[in-house]
């Protein structure tokens, strides 16, 4: 993910909606349905590109008991509320 932690913690809770959550540091899990899904970041080096510097956070998804199509409808939510930039 191109975001800080901080920015990453801010979003989280409207990617992951009305669905039941905890969070520690590095991680967080989520219920889905009768399954959860482990979130856990970790910061990494910057991105740089000539003079520009892009925050970097290596995020894994671990799922556990949830189907093809809740986690289909999951991570398109997810997804839409972690996009950021234009285009």
């Amino acid at each position: 993910m191109a975001c800080s932690e901080a920015d990453w913690l801010r979003w989280l809770p409207a990617a992951v909606g009305d669905l039941h959550w905890k969070q520690q540091a590095g991680n967080a899990g989520v219920r889905i349905g009768a399954g959860a899904l482990g979130l856990k970041w970790q910061v990494a080096a910057p991105r740089v590109i000539g003079l520009i510097s892009m925050p970097v956070l290596r995020v894994s998804f671990r799922f556990a008991g949830v189907d093809e199509p809740l986690r289909h409808a999951f991570m398109t939510r997810f997804d839409l509320y972690m996009q950021r930039g234009g285009g």
